[in-house]
C-alpha cells in the first residue's frame, strides 16, 4: 500500500529492547462511490531496525509504501465488549517522500540526488568485496 502518516510514528521498546512503531497511512481509493469515503486509515506496526529507521527518518505526510502482512486480533474492553482489530505489519518501508516535496510549485526542483555522490575508487583496499 502507498499512502501517508496521519501522525509522527510513536516507538516503544519491549522489555528486552525490541523496538516496536505504530501509526496509520491515510490511503486513497483508486474507485470512488457517492456518499462513500475516499480515503482509508490503515493502522501499521513496525518492528526493530525498521520501526527505529522509519520513526527517524519520516514524520506525519510523509508518504511511504508499505509491505508486510494483514494481522486480524480481537480483545475485550473495560465494558466487556470483544473489539475486533486489524492492522498491517509492516516488513519494509519504502520512503516515497515529503508532503513538502508533493507541494512544490512547477518549475522547482528538489535537487540532483547526484549532487552529493562521490565516486568510490575500485582499486582501493578499502572495499569489502
Amino acid at each position: 500500500m502507498i499512502g501517508r502518516w496521519t501522525k509522527n510514528l510513536e516507538i516503544k521498546y519491549t522489555q528486552n529492547g525490541t523496538a516496536v512503531a505504530k501509526g496509520s497511512i491515510a490511503v486513497n481509493r483508486r474507485f470512488k462511490q457517492e456518499g462513500q469515503p475516499d480515503v482509508d486509515f490503515i493502522n501499521v506496526t513496525i518492528w526493530g531496525k525498521v520501526a527505529e529507521n522509519t520513526a527517524k527518518y519520516t514524520n506525519k505526510g510523509s508518504q511511504v509504501a508499505v509491505h508486510g502482512r494483514i494481522q486480524t486480533g480481537k480483545y475485550e474492553n473495560k465494558e466487556g465488549q470483544t473489539i475486533y482489530t486489524t492492522e498491517v505489519v509492516a516488513e519494509e518501508i519504502e520512503f516515497l517522500g515529503s508532503k513538502k516535496d508533493s507541494q512544490l510549485g512547477e518549475g522547482q526542483s528538489l535537487g540532483n540526488p547526484m549532487d552529493d555522490f562521490t565516486p568510490i575508487d575500485e582499486d582501493s583496499d578499502d572495499l569489502p568485496f
